[in-house]
């Protein structure tokens, strides 16, 4: 049913409509009880739909999904607005009784609506002295839950009275305060008055990004609800009548006088004596612990970025949102761990960037394979940048305002170890600046569950977002060694085997037609050593020797078996390390050395519960048996060797005191072409971790291997973290020897009773022409 003098050609509404509607209303409003009814069921759709029973039972408000360490604590939220709900009984008292008295303190006394309030007013006005508004906290309450003055609850009358003026306005604002009326007393039938005031402080805004009560109190405060002071409380009740102008930080005037304000009210309640009024309004508003939640800068940012793609992901398949739906989000991460990783990522990328920028005198550090400068380097990177994708959408790629705008300085806030910068650089400055920095990636896992432990993507999220542990593939040098050898291991060649360090020329029926590997310095020994000595010393030559036995089409199969997704090229190069992997892959395949040859997929989530707490999906890991446990045993000996082997790449770990108390190490440092990637991998019985540190592009990297190898770039991360977690006598990570297999071995390992021997038959345990004959389709 609609009313008539609407005009079609401009729309706008004819003063007998204006008429009639102001008449309707003030009949209706007239008979009271005839109104409150006629808008309670909506006559003639003129009012508005009311929420139903189950909507006030249930109310629906956008709740932030929270994210949690293993050990259950809070690590990140993700929002449209910053909210999590809290129960009464987490309420501090202070905060609960300075609500009630500043805002309603009849609220124990009525049901929704305060009558006495309403003559307060209703004498303001025809006083002209404003006395304080009427609407008590089940109204506010109502309006936060309830949007009355529009969208699924607006009526016929309120969509016509639009184009009306104030007229208008003031007919769409009485009918929402009457829904508002209704709603209240619903509410107060449906919920305890502890359930209202919870809902209440739940459902309302504190600025700084801040949506409920707990999230104010961690912003400004840094703690839960319940632990608020009196004058604590004061300050976020004060936020409420208008959150920026009280807002502590932004207004601190303000908000120390709404704060005293507030405080007053409770002295003339008796809330507190003169004495104590007197020394509190006196303290100023502590924001010590002041911090606005931002995924860049908390805990584990990377992580939090990284998990988020796989979440909305999920949420998409299962028709949830993330940003509203108030899930829980349980991962394996430790916190105590994340800690660790950090603090030495930080430490020790802090003291080489120094070390860096020393190497190359002032020189800039993007050069050729002769070191010498790459011409045109930076003007090829700003190609990459956002900045400049947008400015060539705005003038054209070949106009002059491109490098105009890219060459004007300005002022911007820099990254430096020291701290943030304000300075003034043109955005071509600025990328000079942040490609001096060297970058990191840092992850940890326990090898037998398959939880990812610790994961530290970069060294600073805010400005560095690109992550290192997955997103990132970087050529792993030797580190890729262990795969080749175990591809060897399993068909027949025994650690104590003996190859000679020689140059050796390969064909490649390729382009090029040859391949001479190089060890590091270039020099061979001319030695005959075991293959466990030549992993340890991390020899090319006998590396290249071994793949040219097993092909690399056989390393492949296995390098797949162990996880390693990334494409690998089939070639005899694949044994340096040429093809890229992640740090998330290759410490995957390491851990299944630890785990009895039993690969487990790293993973990150363990179960997901709606925000109810029902369970809506539990995470089990991929396992598959990569190789045999004995297998697997005899590759933790053979990484063993470069802590136990004359001139093992890891024997500086004797440094860090991480090799007594019979604790058994195994590892492997990888140092690529023109120092360009540093990388370490170590394995104990409990943990896996690895380390990779290179520059944002290859041609960024150290003059020299003399700090450009892994053993310098990686390791001191990687030993650090492993201090700092034996250490901590409240982890249960211990030192001590890797199990041995439950079966007994059919080999001994231990190079020393067998000599230098020459003739592979002799200690295999199988031919090598045993060697798997594998179908092409099933490795690339």
């Amino acid at each position: 049913m609609g009313f008539n003098g609407i005009n079609n050609n401009n729309n706008r509404i004819s003063s007998k409509t204006i008429v009639g509607i102001w008449l309707i209303l003030f009949m209706l409003f007239l008979s009271g009880p005839l109104y409150i009814y006629t808008v309670s069921i909506d006559l003639w759709g003129m009012f508005g739909g009311m929420p139903g029973t189950k909507q006030l039972e249930n109310p629906e408000n956008d709740l932030s999904s929270e994210l949690y360490f293993a050990d259950g604590s809070l690590m990140s939220r993700y929002y449209r607005y910053n909210r999590s709900p809290v129960s009464f009984d987490k309420l501090s008292p202070h905060l609960v009784n300075t609500l009630l008295i500043s805002e309603d303190h009849r609220f124990y006394k009525h049901s929704g609506l305060d009558f006495i309030a309403y003559l307060r007013v209703f004498k303001g006005l025809i006083t002209f002295s404003y006395a304080g508004g009427g609407s008590t906290l089940t109204q506010q309450l109502a309006k936060n839950l309830y949007n009355t003055m529009g969208g699924e609850l607006e009526g016929r009358i309120s969509k016509w009275s639009r184009n009306m003026g104030k007229p208008g306005f003031y007919s769409r604002r009485l009918i929402a305060k009457t829904k508002e009326w209704i709603i209240s007393v619903k509410l107060e039938q449906t919920f305890t008055k502890e359930e209202i005031i919870a809902l209440y402080l739940n459902t309302v805004e504190f600025s700084s990004n801040s949506y409920g009560i707990r999230s104010a109190c961690e912003t400004y405060f840094g703690k839960e609800p319940d632990s608020l002071n009196v004058q604590e409380a004061a300050v976020l009740v004060g936020l409420l009548q208008a959150p920026t102008t009280f807002n502590p930080k932004l207004n601190y005037d303000n908000s120390f006088r709404k704060r005293n304000e507030v405080l007053y009210k409770l002295y003339k309640r008796d809330y507190f004596s003169k004495d104590e009024y007197d020394s509190l309004v006196l303290l100023p508003i502590d924001l010590s612990k002041y911090k606005v939640d931002n995924l860049h800068t908390r805990l584990a940012s990377y992580f939090r970025f990284t998990i988020l793609w796989d979440l909305l992901a999920f949420c998409k398949e299962n028709d949830l949102d993330l940003y509203e739906g108030g899930l829980r989000i349980y991962t394996t991460l430790d916190k105590t761990l994340q800690e660790y990783a950090e603090e030495s990522v930080l430490w020790w990328m802090d003291s080489l960037q120094t070390i860096f920028l020393n190497e190359w005198k002032g020189k800039n550090p993007w050069v050729d394979k002769n070191n010498r400068e790459i011409r045109g380097f930076i003007q090829q990177v700003r190609k990459r940048t956002k900045h400049y994708k947008e400015l060539v959408a705005k003038y054209g790629e070949d106009h002059d305002s491109v490098d105009i705008v890219m060459n004007i300085p300005r002022p911007m806030k820099v990254f430096s170890w020291v701290g943030d910068i304000d300075t003034v650089m043109s955005p071509m400055d600025s990328i000079r600046y942040y490609k001096k920095f060297l970058q990191a990636g840092f992850m940890a896992m326990d090898p037998h569950s398959g939880h990812i432990l610790a994961w530290v993507g970069g060294i600073n999220h805010n400005y560095f977002e690109f992550d290192h542990v997955k997103q990132g593939r970087n050529q792993p040098g030797s580190t890729f060694k262990p795969i080749v050898y175990a591809t060897a291991i399993e068909n027949g060649y025994h650690p104590c085997f003996v190859l000679e360090d020689v140059r050796k020329t390969y064909q490649t029926f390729s382009d090029p037609p040859t391949w001479t590997p190089r060890n590091a310095e270039g020099k061979y020994s001319g030695e005959k050593m075991t293959i466990r000595k030549a992993m340890a010393q991390s020899k090319n030559s006998i590396t290249a020797q071994i793949i040219y036995e097993v092909g690399p089409r056989n390393v492949i199969a296995k390098a797949r078996m162990l996880g390693i997704e990334s494409p690998l090229s089939p070639v005899l190069s694949l044994a340096l390390g040429v093809s890229d992997v992640s740090v998330y892959e290759m410490v995957g395949a390491y851990s299944a050395f630890v785990n009895q040859g039993t690969w487990t997929k790293p993973y990150y989530i363990t179960r997901i519960e709606d925000k109810y707490g029902n369970v809506i999906k539990n995470f089990v890991p991929e396992r598959k048996e990569a190789l045999s446990e004995e297998d697997a045993y005899i590759m933790l000996y053979m990484l063993r060797g470069t802590v136990e082997e004359e001139g093992g790449t890891a024997r500086g770990l004797a440094r860090w005191d991480l090799l007594g108390d019979n604790n058994e190490i195994g590892a492997k440092t990888g140092t690529t072409q023109n120092y360009s990637d540093g990388w370490f991998i170590g394995v104990t019985k409990d943990l896996v971790a690895g380390v990779w540190v290179g520059g944002d592009d290859r041609a960024i990297h150290f003059p020299s291997i003399r700090w450009g190898q892994g053993a310098r770039m990686a390791m001191p991360i990687w030993a650090d973290f492993m201090t700092k977690v034996y250490t901590d006598t409240t982890l249960n990570y211990t030192r001590g020897p890797f199990p041995a297999p439950r079966r007994r071995l059919s080999i001994q390992l231990d190079c020393s009773q067998y000599g230098l021997v020459d003739e592979i038959d002799s200690l295999t345990l199988k031919k090598l022409d045993s060697l798997q004959q594998i179908d092409e389709s099933d490795i690339f």
